[in-house]
């Protein structure tokens, strides 16, 4: 199984994907910077620590739902559309086994880059902070990071299996435009905010996204023995 996903990994250069997710960690460094700043302007709306960790939580799993959708593309439904999956079929290698490991790579990769990120985010914006403030009190100190470390962990958990929900819709037609579309409506769900509340705070609703990516991954598994590429 390992032997498989240092294969895939090596196959598919995920060099440039690290590459890509350092780029989005500064955008999104850039972006918080400005919206402390344009809160300093707009008195009434004050931008506080909660709310600079919490907008960090949902910028980061929004981006990389993306990026898992990305991946599904690259490593799943282009092999399948390309017919190229057809020549590992032909090798001694299990189906399942060969999902499976491409499956691994998404979520290993999904969830690592969600804990790096909010390392690399979290401590960037909090030297820009220390320079240029925007946040009255200090961003980072240790009452912070253990009030907000279980969710950010669960939080990445989540993200990494839900993230395979766009694999469904890609699979029917093996359409990369149709992966890449559903993951923007699960990113408009999970990272959605109405009335300062995340709909992602409302426990039901990522339990539900968890659910259906996992059982979407499941049954890839399961019927992956019995699809043919047309």
């Amino acid at each position: 199984m390992l032997k498989l996903m240092k294969m895939e990994m090596y196959k598919f250069k995920l060099g440039g994907y690290i590459k890509g997710a350092l780029i989005a960690n500064f955008v999104i460094i850039g972006l918080l910077t400005a919206i402390g700043h344009m809160s300093k302007i707009e008195t009434e709306i004050p931008f506080s620590s909660d709310m600079a960790y919490s907008l960090i939580d949902t910028l980061i799993r929004g981006t990389f739902i993306v990026f898992a959708s990305v991946l599904i593309s690259r490593i799943i439904i282009e092999e399948f559309r390309s017919k190229s999956i057809t020549v590992l079929f032909l090798y001694p290698i299990s189906r399942r086994k060969l999902i499976m490991a491409k499956l691994a790579i998404i979520m290993l990769f999904t969830f690592c880059s969600i804990i790096a990120s909010q390392l690399i985010v979290t401590i960037g914006f909090s030297i820009i902070n220390s320079f240029a403030p925007t946040i009255p009190s200090p961003f980072l100190n240790v009452a912070a990071i253990t009030n907000n470390a279980p969710s950010i962990f669960m939080n990445a958990i989540a993200a990494s299996i839900m993230c395979l929900i766009p694999l469904y819709f890609g699979m029917r037609k093996y359409s990369v435009s149709t992966t890449i579309l559903s993951s923007l409506i699960i990113v408009s769900i999970v990272c959605q905010y109405y009335d300062e509340t995340s709909l992602n705070s409302i426990i039901i609703i990522p339990i539900t996204l968890v659910l259906i990516g996992a059982g979407i991954a499941y049954f890839t598994i399961k019927n992956i023995r019995h699809r043919d590429v047309v």
